[in-house]
């Protein structure tokens, strides 16, 4: 019988730092020497490429939602929201506030040339207006960065960043995003530094985890064992950031993806659980070991009870064991689930047959032989059932 296989203040665009994979890995490398600063300041990009190719085989950022929900919109005369507009941003006056929201609505809906372009205007306007604040210049700079990020200017990402980080040092997510930015100009050094310090804040980053192991995979490659003598060091963030960040208050969105991050990380362990329970049990069964193998495969039902497979293989176990009884109970449970299965159609039959239920063994095995007529176990237990049924009427009539 066969065995089945099977920050002070939060940015406003963007997920929220705790572990987003929208913060993720490394973006584009920008053409020329080095990935050096382009010049932008007075002849911004226009539009955004969201579709660009990435260095090292990492993903792009996935796309941005919102850290701060947006108010209610209510269209224009012209019919288009621009509510937004007047939300309120920090210590921003108006003009500058709007200068900000306009670049976060562009920069949700892909625009981040744009994007970038009003986020320069509301620097150039806090400098000019003589603006104190550096909570929200920070985030302008960090928002900044990400328009640069995506569009894979990563020597500007990574000026935006340091100044976002000289005016609130130890913020998330600029130093997620200069780590990004390092990696796809293949400083990984610098990058695993970064990476290592947002999640000092933040253990929950997935996207840091997932590129701290890459990274050191590259550099034992580079630099063989003695790989960590050639890092720079790694500041230790203060506790009080530390503390800091867990007592910042959640957003939806933000509790929304911690959520579905959870999920796929038990859905991970489930699986995982489960694949090695069923190679486990798959293994018994080749050794014989019957019981034991049973116990592995009714393990693996706690894990995933809809699992057809591991009914039939667990049937086996019983037949083996001659609970027929029990093998026929899994027999009917993986039928559920898959009403055409022929495994579970024969290992059925012969649970009816050690039942001494020699009608319903045969008309199982004739089910096999009309899902497919080459099974020819099916055929040599049919011609047995056949004749035991035969004999068991025979008797039967012998004591009437």
């Amino acid at each position: 019988m066969s065995v089945d296989r099977g920050t002070g203040r939060e940015e406003e665009f963007g997920r929220t730092a705790e572990g987003s994979a929208a913060m993720g890995n490394a973006q584009e490398k920008p053409s020329g020497s080095g990935g050096g600063a382009t010049p932008r300041r007075d002849n911004p990009r226009t539009h955004g490429a969201p579709g660009k190719e990435v260095a090292n085989g990492a993903p792009r950022e996935n796309s941005p939602a919102g850290g701060e929900e947006e108010p209610q919109q209510q269209p224009d005369s012209a019919g288009v929201d621009r509510s937004y507009l007047d939300a309120p941003a920090g210590a921003l006056p108006p003009h500058l506030a709007r200068l900000k929201n306009e670049g976060n609505h562009l920069f949700k809906n892909g625009q981040f040339g744009d994007a970038l372009e009003k986020y320069t205007q509301a620097i150039d306007g806090c400098s000019e207006a003589g603006i104190d604040s550096p909570g929200d210049l920070s985030i302008l700079y960090s928002n900044r960065a990400a328009c640069n990020l995506k569009d894979g200017n990563s020597g500007d990402c990574i000026q935006d960043c340091n100044k976002a980080l000289e005016l609130q040092p130890f913020s998330l997510k600029p130093l997620l995003r200069r780590a990004m930015a390092h990696e796809s100009l293949e400083r990984y050094r610098k990058a695993y530094v970064d990476y290592k310090m947002v999640l000092q804040i933040d253990t929950g980053v997935q996207a840091a985890h997932d590129s701290v192991h890459r990274i050191t995979k590259v550099l034992i490659e580079q630099d063989g064992p003695g790989w960590r003598e050639n890092l720079p060091e790694i500041p230790v963030v203060p506790l009080a950031v530390q503390q800091q960040h867990r007592e910042k208050p959640v957003s939806v969105e933000a509790a929304q993806a911690r959520a579905a991050r959870a999920a796929q990380e038990e859905a991970r362990r489930k699986e995982a659980r489960f694949t090695l329970l069923k190679h486990e049990g798959n293994s018994l069964v080749k050794k014989g070991l019957f019981q034991e193998a049973l116990e592995k495969y009714t393990e693996c039902l706690s894990v995933k009870p809809d699992e057809c497979a591991v009914y039939t293989n667990r049937a086996i176990c019983f037949l083996k064991l001659n609970r027929y009884e029990e093998a026929k109970q899994d027999c009917d449970s993986a039928l559920q689930l898959d009403p055409a299965n022929k495994k579970a159609f024969y290992r059925r039959a012969l649970a009816f047959k050690g039942l001494q239920d020699y009608l319903s063994a045969s008309r199982d095995l004739q089910e096999v032989l009309q899902l497919d007529p080459k099974v020819y176990e099916a055929e040599q237990e049919l011609e047995e059932v056949t004749s035991l049924l035969r004999q068991s009427l025979i008797n039967r009539a012998d004591h009437t």
